[in-house]
Order: C-alpha cells, then sequence, then structure tokens
C-alpha cells in the first residue's frame, strides 16, 4: 500500500482516487474546490485544505488540474513540502514548451518530475482502461512503470524528450478534433437530401474512414503523395458535397478550408498527386 497525494478531483481526477482507493492505497486529495475532494472519503481518501499537508509523507505526487498556469501554480505552492526522492506526475494536457522548462525546474528543485497525459474518459479512469503516455528520464519511468500500468488499459513510454508527452496528446486531441468536425459537416451534408443523421451513421457500419489513418497516414508520415486519390479529382468531389450542400441550405463549416487549400495546392502545382498532400508543409516544418 502506497502513500499517494493526489492533485485534481474533477471528472477524471475523482476516476483515478476511487480506484486508488479500491486498490488499497491510502490517497490524500487536495481540489482548489475543497468539495470535491471531500466528495471522494467515501472512498476512502482524505481531503485536505491545504496542498502542502496533502503532501507530506506522500511516496508519489499525481497532478491532473486545468492547464499549465494551475500546475506550475500548484508547484511554487508545494515548493519544500514534497518528500526529497518522490516521484511527481503530472496528468495533465499541458503545452510542450512549458512542459520543457516544467521538468528544468523541478530538477533545480530536485524533485523527480513525470508527465503522463492520458487518452481516458473518467470511467476508463476508473476501470483502468484507456491509454497513457509519459515522457522523462528512464530511470524515473522504470520506478513508476509498474505503479502507472495499474491505472491504465495501455501505458506507451515515448521516451526521455520531456515535451514529447504532452505534444502527442495536442496531436491525438487534433486528431479527435477533425474527427469529431467531419462527423458534423457529413451530417450536414446528409440532412441537406433529406438523410438523417442516424441514416448517415450507418455508412460508417460498412465503409470503414478510420482505415485511412492506417494507409494513407503512413504514406502522409514518409512524404509518399504517390496517387491513390488526385488532388484534382478530390478537388472535383469536394465542389459537388459544396453545391449539394448549397442546394440544401445547409451550411458546412470545415469543407470550405478545406477545398481552399486544395485549390492553393493544385495552383502549386500539386494537382496530379495523391490529395495526401495536404501534409506537405508538415514535411519541412520547423523540427
Amino acid at each position: 500500500m502506497a502513500r499517494i497525494a493526489w492533485y485534481g478531483a474533477g471528472m477524471m481526477g475523482s476516476g483515478f482516487v476511487e480506484a486508488l482507493c479500491l486498490r488499497g492505497d491510502e490517497v490524500a486529495v487536495w481540489n482548489r474546490t475543497p468539495e470535491k475532494a471531500r466528495a471522494l472519503e467515501r472512498f476512502g481518501a482524505k481531503a485536505y485544505d491545504d496542498p502542502r499537508d496533502a503532501a507530506r509523507g506522500a511516496e508519489r505526487v499525481h497532478i491532473i488540474l486545468s492547464d499549465d498556469g494551475a500546475v506550475d501554480g500548484l508547484l511554487e505552492r508545494l515548493a519544500g513540502a514534497i518528500e526529497p526522492g518522490s516521484l511527481v506526475i503530472a496528468h495533465t494536457t499541458v503545452a510542450p514548451r512549458p512542459t520543457a522548462a516544467r521538468f528544468e525546474r523541478s530538477d533545480r528543485l530536485g524533485l523527480e518530475f513525470l508527465h503522463a497525459p492520458v487518452f481516458m474518459g473518467p470511467q476508463s479512469c476508473r476501470e483502468g482502461t484507456g491509454m497513457m503516455m509519459c515522457s522523462g528520464p528512464v530511470a524515473r519511468f522504470e520506478r513508476a512503470e509498474d505503479e502507472l500500468k495499474k491505472m491504465t488499459g495501455k501505458l506507451w513510454y515515448v521516451g526521455e524528450r520531456t515535451d514529447k508527452a504532452a505534444t502527442l496528446k495536442l496531436v491525438g486531441n487534433q486528431m479527435l478534433f477533425f474527427i469529431v468536425a467531419g462527423l458534423a459537416d457529413s451530417y450536414a451534408l446528409a440532412r441537406s437530401m433529406d438523410i438523417m443523421p442516424a441514416e448517415a451513421y450507418e455508412l460508417f457500419g460498412h465503409f470503414k474512414p478510420g482505415g485511412a489513418v492506417d494507409a494513407r497516414g503512413k504514406s502522409m508520415s514518409e512524404g509518399n503523395f504517390k496517387a491513390a486519390f488526385e488532388l484534382t479529382m478530390a478537388r472535383k468531389d469536394a465542389r459537388l458535397m459544396l453545391e449539394t450542400a448549397a442546394a440544401g441550405n445547409v451550411p458546412l463549416h470545415v469543407l470550405p478550408a478545406i477545398a481552399q487549400r486544395f485549390d492553393e495546392l493544385i495552383a502549386a502545382g500539386h494537382g496530379a498527386q495523391d490529395m495526401g498532400v495536404l501534409a506537405v508543409d508538415s514535411m519541412t516544418a520547423r523540427k
């Protein structure tokens, strides 16, 4: 049984704390809104109003707050309260550059810091499913590995580069945003022809667009734009989509920007290449 200090009792933090308590760990929990921390006492956690009190004697410190400012502000308040040699593991989705700076500050303070953002929802936090990434010094990760594995379905150590997990977390969330936005425009296109979203959803039970990540996604990541679906033909289809939606008086919000980018690339001479040439700029982006 470990003594753990947990900071953040939102939906995901609460799920993690509940699971830790059920596994028999001693959990001290703090939240900016004390009532949320106290609500977790029914699972066996002990709530603290002062974050420094929660940290005392902890073998591990876990942080899942709202943003960079909240994490940095908490770490400042905890200066000197965390036991030397304790692991400090932040799960918050944050920006890459502040994360790298956070590692540097933690090193100067003697804190064993790791960043471990997650692709998990509240229920998967309770059940130990979903996915967690982790970046930071390998020796620290190895200390935390067994316990982190208990918290998630898949644990992926992405290496010692301190800002890598933060970057990949944003990349993953951005893809989720695009998928949701694409679904919204697709349902709108269907609705323009009096096909309801529930009917359009049936299509994805037969046609699996997610397969494009495995197929075209790999080629795009390698800068291979050999045509399987020529950009000029994709632009023609985009025109048909826009015209169909307009005739039905249904606005599309994402596709117009995609069509504009198609036009720019065709004008630049990429029309005969695969539509994956949308990624051409990423091949020369600053590393």
